[in-house]
């Protein structure tokens, strides 16, 4: 196919749009965090970018737009596939410190995980002399070597391995990470998977360069909204969510629902705290978070899990009758003798829990108060037994 001049402007302008949107992405995100996630996040992008480029200068270099020797085609092909490889390893690694896998905790096999991307340099560089995954005949004509196929299998194994291990947390009944944002996780790599597989079977389509700068702005806009909305210890909603979830809901409450509210307090975290030192402290509330989110699993409707501050938590739920908000305090308690079993925590764990339910003019001050009254009722008993 000859490359028209035509063809070639709407493909340097859409890798051009796509360049641009990656680099405002990477601006905004610099210097918001130092944490090792969002460090392989900004890596990742910078690993597009190169992609964009090695695109786009192999595109005016192959259709004589700019001169340009074959080598340097050549070249251009050669980081364009190996960037590839990097941004998908990259994003694997940044999906597994997301969610925190075990995986990552252990640096032996985040090092054998990087084994791919050695082989595929390796072969890259192979190439320059076999030519057996693409080369560049004399007349400056770009061709698919009898191993291009390896260029998509070896890279894409990294987008499909984070998918695959996204969808089994998904479906696993003891997840405590919320689903919503490992949803869009796992669809994170469709929209690039989409266009690479295009882009095989016709190249000339410029597809994948806008698929993967749109994919990645849905990912900033997501991890953005988690800095806003989510508390960064517990993974759960934060006060700020709570709030904005409550005024949304109580002005659209429909006849028959009832907006409930189960405010939850750790029992004797202060001497867990004083006793035990403050990481362990973090891990109670990290496990009283795992029980939340595992007792209100089975909610139908409408419902938001926040960690309202300190040791305490609050569960704002619409539902239609008063005795589920019941069923759910009994399920998070027994979830947590579970959580606590599980993890074989050094000290007892338990939680006191205080329910109400919105009236009209309620603010959510004014019912938490009633919630906390109804907690501190609780308390007293326990204290009493």
């Amino acid at each position: 196919m000859v490359m028209t001049t035509g063809y070639v402007n709407l493909y340097v302008e859409i890798n051009l749009f796509s360049l641009v949107l990656v680099l405002i992405i990477l601006r905004r995100t610099q210097g918001v965090s130092r944490m090792v996630e969002q460090k392989t996040f900004m890596m990742g992008i910078i690993s597009e970018m190169v992609f964009f480029v090695a695109d786009t200068m192999g595109v005016l270099i192959g259709s004589r737009t700019i001169p340009g020797s074959n080598s340097a085609l050549l070249i251009c092909k050669t980081i364009y596939f190996f960037s590839t490889a990097m941004m998908c390893f990259l994003w694997f690694l940044y999906f597994e410190y997301l969610r925190e896998t075990l995986f990552i905790r252990e640096r032996r096999k985040v090092r054998l995980s990087s084994l791919g991307i050695w082989i595929f340099g390796l072969l890259l560089i192979g190439n320059i002399f076999g030519k057996y995954l693409f080369y560049v005949e004399p007349d400056g004509s770009y061709h698919r070597g009898s191993l291009f196929i390896l260029n998509y299998i070896l890279p894409y194994s990294y987008a499909f391995i984070v998918w695959l291990r996204l969808v089994v947390d998904i479906l696993k009944k003891d997840n405590r990470l919320s689903r919503k944002p490992q949803i869009l996780l796992a669809l994170f790599p469709v929209a690039p998977g989409i266009s690479g597989i295009i882009q095989f079977f016709y190249p000339r389509v410029p597809v994948a360069c806008v698929a993967m700068s749109l994919a990645t702005l849905v990912l900033y806009l997501n991890w953005t909204e988690q800095l806003i909305s989510v508390d960064p210890l517990t993974n759960i909603s934060n006060r700020k969510q709570l709030e904005l979830s409550f005024k949304q809901w109580s002005k659209s409450l429909g006849e028959a629902e009832k907006l409930g509210i189960l405010l939850v307090d750790a029992n004797n975290f202060k001497h867990i705290n004083d006793t035990y030192g403050h990481t362990q402290g973090d891990i109670a509330l990290i496990t009283i978070a795992d029980a939340l989110r595992l007792g209100c699993k089975d909610i139908v409707g409408k419902s938001v899990i926040a960690r309202y501050g300190g040791d305490e938590f609050v569960v704002l739920l619409i539902t239609d009758s008063e005795r589920v908000c019941d069923e759910i305090k009994e399920q998070i308690n027994r979830s947590l003798v579970e959580m606590v079993s599980r993890k074989d925590l050094p000290f007892g764990l338990s939680v006191s829990i205080g329910m109400a339910v919105f009236r009209e003019g309620d603010s959510l001050r004014g019912l938490i108060e009633r919630a906390d009254e109804a907690m501190y009722r609780e308390k007293e008993q326990r204290k009493q037994q």
